[in-house]
């Protein structure tokens, strides 16, 4: 139901729902488990709607060190954690912050679960859009081999 009122913009609603199965979750299953921190990502994905970044980011970073220490650095659901700051520091215009997410990103979804599986190629295409909207063209250049464009449907 959370996930309902927030994409209705219900956000005092989606909280209230939030922080009652957040709650549920800590007392049942603990902080640092992985549904716990799922919950928390979803309460910052409400705030992020809200443009409050400052909290966006320190929820990030409570779900990020919840699933380091339960599913490891390069875990998919910490990758996600760790796509999803990045995305805020691109809206505050931190590139630099925002590169540094990213490349952690790809190399870890590049090991877990390789070059051509569809969570690499969208972290290398926001990283290579970053590249390019940042007038570093020659490292945009340099990954694009590595990404591989959508097959046009057959006719």
């Amino acid at each position: 139901m959370a996930v309902v009122f927030n994409s209705q913009g219900q956000y005092e609603k989606a909280l209230g729902l939030y922080e009652r199965a957040l709650a549920g979750r800590e007392k049942a299953l603990g902080v640092d488990h992985p549904d716990t921190r799922t919950t928390v990502n979803n309460m910052a994905m409400v705030f992020d709607n809200q443009g409050q970044y400052e909290i966006v980011l320190g929820l990030y970073e409570r779900a990020l060190a919840g699933y380091e220490k339960a599913l490891g650095v390069d875990h998919p659901k910490t990758l996600t954690i760790v796509n999803n700051m990045a995305i805020v520091f691109d809206r505050q215009g931190q590139y630099e912050k925002v590169l540094g997410l990213y490349e952690r990103a790809l190399a870890g979804y590049e090991k877990a679960l390789g070059i051509d599986h569809s969570h690499t190629q969208s972290i290398l295409r926001s990283l290579i859009n970053l590249h390019q909207s940042t007038g570093q063209t020659e490292q945009a250049q340099s990954l694009q081999p590595c990404l591989h464009l959508p097959k046009s449907p057959r006719t």
